[in-house]
């Protein structure tokens, strides 16, 4: 299987289920609660894999960024977001001091 593929492909599963049923599909379980329970398991996502990545394996560390990024892309379809805007943002970025970035931002 291309890996390069998996996130375009992974999109448009959970484009798919989005209004599905939620007896069904975990996708459509999870839209049916909101976007606040979405963006609550995306935190809580976070937070195991920043334990995964201090005090995890290898396999745990994979395995909780996995889930992160699956749930932070249902948070992104749930508020009409596309994935192609994120990779935008990251290549506008490409090239640019994370220091210098952060500094152009207004605060």
């Amino acid at each position: 299987m291309e890996h390069s593929d998996i996130l375009a492909r992974l999109e448009a599963t959970i484009a798919q289920r989005l209004q599905g049923d939620p007896t069904a599909s975990y996708v459509a379980k999870l839209h049916a609660k909101g976007v606040a329970k979405i963006a609550q398991k995306v935190g809580e996502e976070g937070t195991e894999t920043v334990i995964a990545a201090l005090a995890g394996s290898h396999d745990e560390l994979v395995g909780e960024a996995a889930d992160l990024i699956f749930h932070l892309m249902v948070l992104l379809a749930a508020k009409g977001v596309p994935l192609a805007d994120v990779l935008a943002e990251l290549q506008r970025r490409e090239g640019t001091s994370g220091i210098a970035e952060k500094a152009s931002r207004s605060n």
